[in-house]
């Protein structure tokens, strides 16, 4: 069983998505750090990922590619910033990989994992850099999206 938590965001320019799952921290780690597992959930069907690479490691660049239904191509590189196995992910995309500077930062994830009640408590922060980025995200459909993405993650994981 999937449960939203009200999770209140440290900053205004932050936008959170805090979950309750039923499976251990472990697998959901996995599927954050194995790239034939992440194409599997990343993104809300009928969007998927085509290609992810990911160097998991403090300056270790990450590059993603999401594709829609009609076929359009979304390109996203960012860099790691901070791995705990089975604890916390850190990325961003304001680095493309070994501390090389993106041409237009526009958040930070941290991911978090921990135990509570024999499931996990998930927490997806995404922190912007300006308010109208955030705003964006949000316009975008965060909550929906990655909320969607989560619940495959969620799925996935239980098969693992």
């Amino acid at each position: 069983m999937t449960t939203d938590h009200d999770a209140i965001p440290v900053d205004p320019r932050e936008l959170v998505l805090d979950r309750l799952l039923a499976v251990p921290r472990d697998r959901i780690w996995r599927c954050w750090t194995e790239p034939d597992l992440l194409k599997r959930w990343f993104c809300p069907l009928p969007w998927q990922v085509t290609e992810a690479r990911l160097d998991l490691r403090p300056g270790g660049a990450s590059y993603i590619v999401m594709k829609g239904p009609e076929g359009q191509e979304f390109p996203s590189r960012g860099q790691y910033l901070e791995l705990v196995k089975n604890e916390k992910i850190v990325f961003t995309d304001a680095f493309v990989g070994d501390w090389q500077p993106s041409d237009k930062p526009f958040f930070t994830g941290i991911v978090t994992l921990a135990d509570e009640g024999g499931r996990t408590r998930y927490v997806a922060r995404a922190r912007h850099w300006t308010g109208a980025d955030c705003e964006n995200h949000k316009e975008m459909g965060f909550h929906e999206g990655w909320g969607k993405a989560t619940d495959q993650l969620e799925a996935l994981c239980k098969t693992l």
